[in-house]
């Protein structure tokens, strides 16, 4: 099966322009293309593990990845998906989590001459001036055309800043500059990117003419992507240091029936032939699939080593109950007590298993909280200082562990 073929069968791509020169130019290995990451954290998500595998995959297929880093687009944030202005954040946290995100990519992408390249978009949005670029590029962009997209349309009623209003446009002189320096022919988004890559590919076709080669692809990178990066407390992160290879693992390893084999086919790199075979599997056998999913996704983004220590450590927990020793926990601060006691309520969003109190409360009265084995019956349950100095574990639903314990 060529590798255009691979990407439809594994339900990834959504929409594209060119079909038959998109296709061509991947399977022959002829993409120079790009997928952008705005720094709006130091560490990548699972939101981004999409763009990553689908990096890899075309690597792997003789195809040449540009990733480009939103340094400079991250001074203004991509409205997006968003209901409110994102922060503003300053020049020295932006280059700091630019660092983190191409230290975290080397795990997929393979970098280096006549591999895959690197590129800031700082290097030349900052460098741009504003008289230039309304006469460069802002002549190319039709007001009309921008407000009937769908990034804008959603913002329209709260409110859309002058300052969001331009990142269409410096979106679509990334491609043109890519396309204009580094050959690139090709980018790639997730479903609610597209109006923005179109102006990219207008961009480039108006300031070079109609045969200028350069092609835009949609996949179902954040629909489906930042659905999956998201929990009840926050994101899934690569960065070990915010959520541990377990905590990964486990992730994985509780999605949901219906999602599993759709996660093994986007993200994973077994063949589909053998992921076809488990389009039967029922019951028990999605469990497997799940403990498929979970292994195969740890081993690639935290080597194989934590991946082994993840699962075993899950099949010790689950299984016998015993080995809590990679279990995430939460170190208890003196001062967090009153009177030598503390909370269930307070207990949960300090070890953020509830986002607020009253999430906290209403687990509780759901009967969702358990300390070891015994249900929390009451909202006014609390703890000592000293049953937390040995550590008590907290279970919440059936598959969220947690241990607390007092900070020494």
């Amino acid at each position: 099966m060529k590798i255009y073929d691979e990407l439809v069968a594994r339900g990834l791509i959504a929409q594209v322009t060119d079909q038959k020169e998109i296709e061509e130019l991947i399977n022959n290995g002829g993409a120079r293309f790009y997928i952008g990451f705005d720094p709006t954290a130091d560490s990548l998500h699972v939101g981004h593990f999409m763009a990553l595998c689908l990096m890899k995959r075309l690597q792997m297929a003789g195809n040449k990845p540009i990733v480009l880093i939103g340094g400079g687009t991250g001074y203004i944030g991509d409205p997006s998906g968003r209901t409110d202005m994102r922060s503003m954040m300053t020049p020295e946290i932006i280059q700091h989590n630019c660092d983190c995100f191409k230290k975290q990519m080397e795990r997929f992408i393979e970098f280096g001459e006549d591999k895959a390249i690197m590129v800031n978009n700082a290097d030349w949005l900052l460098k741009l001036n504003y008289i230039d670029l309304l006469r460069d590029v802002g002549a190319h962009f039709s007001v009309n055309t921008m407000l009937r997209a769908e990034c804008y349309k959603q913002r329209m009623e709260k409110g859309l800043s002058f300052l969001e209003f331009n990142y269409m446009i410096m979106q679509a002189y990334d491609f043109y500059h890519l396309h204009k320096h580094f050959g690139c022919n090709m980018q790639f988004g997730g479903d609610d990117q597209w109006s923005n890559m179109l102006a990219g590919t207008e961009l480039i076709r108006k300031k070079e003419g109609e045969d200028a080669y350069a092609m835009t692809i949609v996949l179902l990178l954040n629909s489906e992507g930042k659905k999956m990066g998201k929990t009840a407390s926050g994101a899934v992160w690569l960065d070990p240091e915010r959520t541990s290879p377990f905590e990964f693992y486990q992730y994985w390893r509780n999605v949901s029936d219906s999602d599993v084999l759709k996660c093994i086919r986007m993200l994973t790199f077994l063949p589909l032939e053998e992921i076809n075979k488990m389009d039967q599997w029922e019951g028990q056998e999605l469990n497997k699939a799940k403990e498929i999913l979970a292994f195969e996704l740890t081993k690639l983004v935290h080597g194989e080593e934590e991946a082994n220590k993840a699962q075993n450590a899950s099949h010790a927990l689950f299984t016998m109950g015993t080995d809590d020793s990679n279990m995430p926990s939460t170190q208890i601060q003196p001062d967090q007590f009153i009177d030598g006691k503390i909370g269930i309520l307070d207990l949960l969003v300090i070890c953020k298993l509830a986002s607020s109190k009253s999430e906290a409360r209403r687990l509780v009265t759901q009967g969702g909280i358990f300390i070891g084995d015994e249900k929390v019956l009451s909202i006014d349950f609390t703890l000592t200082e000293e049953q937390l100095k040995t550590g008590v574990k907290i279970k919440k639903g059936k598959k969220v562990f947690h241990k607390a314990l007092l900070k020494e």
